[in-house]
């Protein structure tokens, strides 16, 4: 089997994160790097998508100074980390007013509704320059930023559907929700809802876990508009229901 290209690979990995390290230039330091934890969401091209307070510094570092790397982690589990895959984002981030934007930020982060209308938060938006992934010994590399997002521009009408896909699938679809989840991902427990869908893929959360189930894992081509999606979600239920329950489980599965 060919190995995924270097740009894929990474692109997999930051969709799905929902944290990352963000290091930025503290602000009257000299250019001191300051690091800190925020919480993303992605745009349908996977860009990262972050909502920062006013008062919290990495955002005043912001201000004065808008280039910034976000470190996205997906070394968790292993017994040895460095052998895991890992991508560092170079880019500028800014704000952005979407309200379509912030609705899907809030849909990945529940808790951010609370504070979400205070006048001191703002959504941002990482304009990815490039990416560098490590993805274990050996394989290292610098990826250019056209190589590394999705070209969503064509799938538009998915991105204007996307709020209604998603309420309906989590109204009147739990249960393919929950097929999803323990068939084809292997994941325990119950409650699963869906918080987005992109051309690329399908992303669930239930309390603090968030999953990602990618189309292209399945054989299904990005999906473009609300006709296609459903084709696709109702393939994979299908799929599902034929499917003995899968052996990528999580951590705790794997132990219980």
């Amino acid at each position: 089997m060919s190995q995924e290209p270097p740009g894929d690979a990474a692109r997999r990995l930051i969709r799905t994160a929902d944290r990352a390290v963000l290091a930025t230039a503290l602000n009257g330091a000299e250019g001191w790097p300051y690091a800190s934890l925020v919480m993303i969401a992605l745009d349908h091209a996977a860009q990262p998508l972050l909502l920062l307070s006013d008062l919290a510094d990495h955002t005043k570092n912001l201000q004065a100074d808008p280039r910034a790397s976000l470190l996205i982690d997906g070394t968790a589990g292993l017994d040895e980390p460095l052998t895991g895959a890992r991508v560092s984002l170079q880019g500028r981030i800014a704000p952005v007013e979407d309200d379509a934007l912030l609705a899907r930020y809030i849909a990945r982060h529940p808790p951010a509704s609370f504070y979400a209308g205070f006048t001191d938060f703002r959504l941002y938006r990482m304009d990815v320059t490039r990416a560098h992934l490590v993805a274990g010994f050996g394989r290292i590399h610098w990826i250019d930023s056209s190589a590394l997002l999705f070209d969503a521009t064509p799938h538009a009408a998915l991105a204007a559907a996307e709020a209604e896909i998603v309420a309906h699938m989590n109204a009147d679809h739990a249960d393919a929700l929950e097929l999803y989840a323990a068939r084809l991902l292997g994941l325990d427990g119950t409650g699963w809802r869906m918080t987005g869908i992109d051309p690329e893929g399908v992303d669930l959360r239930r309390t603090g876990t968030v999953a990602r189930l990618a189309f292209m894992d399945w054989d299904e081509a990005p999906v473009g508009d609300a006709g296609s999606a459903r084709a696709a979600l109702v393939r994979l239920v299908q799929r599902a229901r034929a499917t003995p329950r899968a052996t990528l489980l999580t951590d705790d599965s794997e132990h219980s």
